[in-house]
């Protein structure tokens, strides 16, 4: 597939995903989704101080494909500086909704990482982008991309999908072997979170405490992940270029 082709596949699938009747499944209020939120800030309220660092107000961010600007307003909510940081997007209709919604200062672009310089950034993240990407090459690209924007020392971020779905083909899931292969790091992260959305929504009606309890005690039930790994700073500290492969990702 062309890289444009696969570009506009892409636009097409966020089109569908983020408007219409679908929409509904992921409303904010639904019991479910509430979890999940609760859940992902959670996670990310203990990686990030572990990473980055528990002051904010330094850290220059780059989002990939910031939909609209959720997780750069969490950064800003937590200390921030909206001059700091940045989000990427392919469509505008999002782009305008994420700038409305944010606070002023933060620098939006339409289209891919070209506009931003090498070892610009002390954190690239991107949030359910790589599942949307089905082709390896334009994924490697991506993964390539975020590397280079990345400063030595900083840290990349991925929080996206660790099972297929079935009905959805649209979607297809980031291995462990993926992210090894594209973030090389001694240094990182890697947690499962989320129940299975299915699992989720027939949880719902139940008192938070059951789907908790679930999503703690069975692993297998977690459909998400989140992947944090440092860029090395030098050659000797890129575990891949010694003499042991870095150890696999627990749950």
């Amino acid at each position: 597939m062309s890289d444009r082709a696969e570009q506009e596949r892409m636009e097409q699938l966020v089109r569908q995903w983020h408007g219409g009747a679908a929409l509904a499944r992921y409303a904010w209020h639904r019991p479910d989704i509430a979890r999940q939120a609760a859940t992902r800030m959670r996670v990310l309220a203990e990686l990030l101080p572990l990473t980055v660092g528990r002051d904010l107000s330094a850290v220059r961010a780059l989002d990939v494909g910031c939909g609209n600007g959720g997780f750069l307003r969490q950064l800003i909510d937590w200390g921030a500086q909206p001059a700091h940081l940045a989000g990427t997007e392919l469509q505008q209709e999002r782009l305008d909704q994420a700038r409305a919604r944010t606070a002023h200062g933060v620098r939006w672009h339409l289209g891919g990482l070209d506009a931003f310089p090498d070892a610009s950034m002390d954190l690239v993240s991107a949030h359910a982008v790589f599942s949307t990407i089905l082709d390896d090459d334009q994924r490697r690209d991506m993964a390539t991309q975020m590397w280079r924007v990345l400063r030595p020392g900083g840290w990349t971020m991925l929080f996206d999908v660790r099972h297929g779905v079935p009905r959805h083909a649209h979607l297809r899931k980031v291995t462990d072997v993926e992210l090894l292969r594209f973030w090389p790091a001694t240094n990182r992260h890697y947690r499962t979170l989320v129940l299975a959305p299915p699992v989720g929504r027939t949880l719902a009606p139940l008192p938070w405490l059951i789907p908790e309890l679930l999503a703690g005690l069975i692993p297998a039930l977690r459909s998400h992940f989140i992947y944090m790994a440092r860029k090395p700073e030098t050659e000797r500290e890129d575990g891949l270029t010694g003499h042991r492969p870095p150890p696999r990702m627990g749950q």
